[in-house]
């Protein structure tokens, strides 16, 4: 779950992940970004976050405010600050179809490998539609001796117009056949959401008979859908 700078809010989010904590037995996570706060405020949310028990932190970089230049801090500098902190336990994110602001695809990798080197736990991946790019990505991470889990981002689309949006923005590449499987549907809501929830379906069967075995949804702050896919495949409450 996001974070908020002010004190206020991260309050806000203590009593929150400690409430999901409490009600579920499920491990919430933070994100944490430093584009956006001094390495000593950054010091002073990780030891908070240890203080109320929260061990697991999505680690980011952050997006780069409008005509901002080179930032001070990257994610891999997050990852040591927060390893010098306390031994959390950290999530990176990783690119499958490259980072937008990348200069390579090696630049990317090597990227990773920087965060990963600092002591991150695991990579959670931007979202994909192509399973392909996936399982070749994380080839190449083992191939550069990145040797953690590759957990693969799944959005369930239920607006496919918000979806192609995202995409452009993140270098997210939407196959042809899943632009003509929501042709037409502008107006039909409840359709494109029993698409999406299938392409979803079919993308986790997939990768799991690939051998991966956690995955990250990106929700959107809309939870139905991907509760109903978990449920659909066999993830309930308790299990």
């Amino acid at each position: 779950m996001t974070y908020g700078a002010n004190s206020g809010e991260r309050d806000r989010t203590h009593s929150i992940i400690k409430g999901i904590k409490d009600r579920t037995g499920l491990e919430a996570a933070p994100h944490l970004t430093c584009i956006d706060a001094t390495p000593d405020e950054l010091r002073t949310i990780a030891r908070d976050y240890w203080n109320n028990g929260i061990r697991h932190i999505v680690a980011l970089r952050g997006d780069l405010p409008p005509g901002s230049g080179k930032p001070e801090m990257y994610a891999s500098d997050l990852v040591t600050l927060l390893k010098e902190v306390a031994d959390f336990d950290i999530s990176v994110a990783a690119y499958p179809e490259v980072h937008p602001e990348a200069k390579s695809a090696q630049a990317d990798l090597l990227n990773l490998k920087r965060k990963v080197d600092a002591g991150a736990n695991r990579a959670i991946t931007q979202f994909f539609f192509d399973v392909e790019s996936y399982l070749r990505f994380r080839d190449r991470c083992v191939s550069a001796g990145i040797d953690v889990e590759i957990i693969p981002g799944i959005l369930p689309v239920s607006n496919f117009k918000q979806a192609k949006k995202f995409a452009d923005m993140t270098n997210v590449r939407i196959p042809a056949w899943m632009a003509q499987m929501f042709d037409g549907l502008d107006d039909d809501a409840e359709t494109r959401k029993l698409v999406g929830a299938n392409i979803a379906m079919d993308m986790v069967k997939i990768l799991s008979r690939e051998g991966v075995k956690d995955f990250h949804f990106y929700t959107l702050n809309r939870a139905e859908m991907s509760y109903a896919i978990c449920h659909t495949l066999g993830v309930r409450p308790g299990l």
